[in-house]
């Protein structure tokens, strides 16, 4: 056959399968409903997981593969007994940041954070469950902590253990609506009644998954020290120049902190836990792949029973037309021609329900990103992918109803009721 003719054929039979489907509107609807539903799932979380990806990789890996923390615990502890067992571990100190600091010759700089909540006043002004961070000075650079207003604490201020701080912008609005950053330089809060001066404004660091990473006061560390305990763990923060660094550091400040240790070769555990961001997406990650497996098995399913109405409605199809077919064969249609109507008219049908179950679950998913604070990240590849799917559960699905239209016998076709 030539291409000529092949290309006729399929025009003709397009035609005639087009205008079968708009004979029967509510069966054609019915018979897409199926498809619409399973791509549109598919299409909104896939659309809602990629913007998720994208912000928490962002937001995790805002310092690339080039810090590591060292902590008494992991920085994700899935156990109780893993939580008694590391609690038993002996406290980080000062002297263990200055053990690294000083023999570690791949790190590039050091920083040392004791973390803790508390609550903020000003006036009648409150503010609970903030973040309260004690901070060397070099954790402004490791962090890559910008401010939009005033400065960071000196060396020396911090030494003398002052008590300045630098916020975050949740507490101006929660403590000073409506004032800009500049107005509350200088102002005077309390941190669980102790007064602390403002003396830097962050710029914002946004929203997580729905949680501020802007409600948090930073004090200098050894004021840290003094208001949640100068003998509670401490976490040092280590920074490489470059990625290359990065796991020759680790080895060596694991080294440094097993001999502080007096660990053996044979000892297992460390004695203490160094972890990246890293740990956080991999968490992450595996809870959306969840997620995403199981909200495709359902989205499989619903298009297995759409697959299963388009047959039984093609079969029902292919029964009420039997005259016509009878009528086709007899007037000269060949088998192919009739399995390639069937068979334009299934597949016509769920591409359709896919093209609109792409356009829903899209707006599914702008919807969902609105009312939940999710990002939204568009990507052609799911739209092509719902499309092309529901093109295979078409094609699938018309193979058997088109093959038994096409066996139709012309005499017994034109006798039947």
């Amino acid at each position: 056959m030539s291409l000529t003719s092949t290309y006729s054929l399929f025009k003709e039979s397009l035609r005639l399968a087009l205008r079968s489907l708009q004979s029967s509107k509510l069966r054609t609807f019915l018979t897409l409903l199926g498809i619409i539903v399973g791509v549109t799932a598919v299409i909104a979380v896939v659309t809602i997981i990629n913007g998720l990806d994208s912000t928490v990789a962002s937001a995790f890996s805002a310092q690339g593969s080039t810090v590591f923390s060292v902590s008494k615990q992991p920085l994700v502890i899935t156990s109780r007994e893993d939580f008694i067992k590391f609690n038993k571990r002996k406290d980080v100190t000062k002297r263990d940041a200055e053990a690294i600091q000083r023999l570690c010759r791949s790190c590039w700089r050091t920083g040392m954070s004791i973390n803790g909540t508390g609550l903020v006043k000003f006036g009648e002004n409150r503010s609970e469950n903030v973040s309260v961070r004690g901070l060397s000075v070099s954790m402004f650079d490791i962090e890559n902590v910008v401010l939009q207003a005033g400065r960071v604490w000196t060396e020396q201020e911090g030494k003398s253990g002052r008590n300045t701080c630098v916020i975050g912008t949740d507490i101006i609005e929660n403590l000073f609506p409506g004032s800009s950053a500049e107005r509350v330089i200088g102002k005077s809060i309390k941190v669980d009644g102790l007064p602390f001066v403002i003396q830097g404004v962050s710029e914002p660091f946004g929203k997580v998954l729905g949680f501020s990473r802007d409600n948090f006061v930073y004090i200098p560390f050894e004021t840290g020290q003094r208001l949640f305990g100068a003998r509670d763990s401490i976490v040092i923060h280590v920074q490489v120049e470059d990625s290359n660094s990065f796991e020759t550091a680790k080895d060596e400040s694991r080294s440094i902190m097993r001999n502080r240790r007096k660990k053996r070769a044979g000892d297992d555990d460390d004695g203490f836990s160094i972890d990246s961001q890293d740990a956080f997406i991999g968490i992450y990650q595996n809870a959306t792949s969840g997620i995403y497996f199981a909200t495709i098995g359902v989205a499989a399913i619903s298009l297995v029973v759409g697959g299963i109405v388009v047959m039984n409605i093609m079969l029902v199809s292919v029964t009420e037309r039997t005259k016509e077919i009878g009528l086709r064969k007899a007037v000269g249609a060949r088998r192919r021609d009739i399995l390639m109507q069937f068979l334009i008219e299934a597949v016509a049908v769920t591409m359709v329900g896919g093209a609109l179950g792409v356009f829903t679950g899209y707006g599914l998913a702008y919807f969902l990103s609105l009312a939940l604070g999710f990002p939204l990240l568009i990507s052609a590849q799911s739209g092509f992918m719902g499309v092309t799917t529901s093109f295979v559960v078409g094609l699938i699905s018309g193979i058997y109803p088109a093959f038994t239209a096409s066996k139709l016998s012309p005499i017994d076709a034109m006798r039947s009721d």
